[in-house]
């Protein structure tokens, strides 16, 4: 009464694919240099050139290659930079804690604490309202 069915299903296992497939600590070491890799382009144009040359080191290690560094420039205010840093290396700082990369892990909170200071001893902007002219 029923043919049998004579091709495969779409429902197969991933397993039996044929693509390459990537362990989740090779995922992790791919997010963290790319958290990294954007850190040094933030560092780099801030002018922090030591602490640009460890976050390098440690993007050499994870990608195997040095990283590519540019001195481009943004034109944002030092404030704002010192913002985007803070938060990109409180990114590489939770990746490099899943991984339990040590190493990383202590150079993320000290550019978190580098990036804390230099805004708290930058002049602060006044608050805008919202509505106010």
């Amino acid at each position: 009464m029923y043919e049998p069915i004579r091709t495969k299903s779409v429902h197969t296992s991933a397993d039996d694919a044929d693509f390459p497939h990537r362990s989740r600590e090779d995922e992790l070491d791919i997010q963290l240099a790319g958290h990294l890799a954007a850190l040094l382009a933030v560092t780099d144009e801030l002018g922090l050139t030591a602490q640009g040359d460890r976050i390098a080191e440690q993007v050499a290690r994870l990608r195997s290659a040095p990283p590519a560094r540019h001195a481009g420039r943004s034109e944002a205010p030092a404030a704002t930079l010192h913002r985007r840093a803070h938060a990109l290396a409180g990114r590489a700082l939770v990746v490099a804690a899943s991984r339990a990369d040590t190493a990383v892990a202590i150079l993320a909170a000290e550019t978190m604490d580098t990036h804390t200071a230099a805004l708290a001893a930058s002049p602060a902007r006044p608050a805008a309202l919202v509505g106010a002219p």
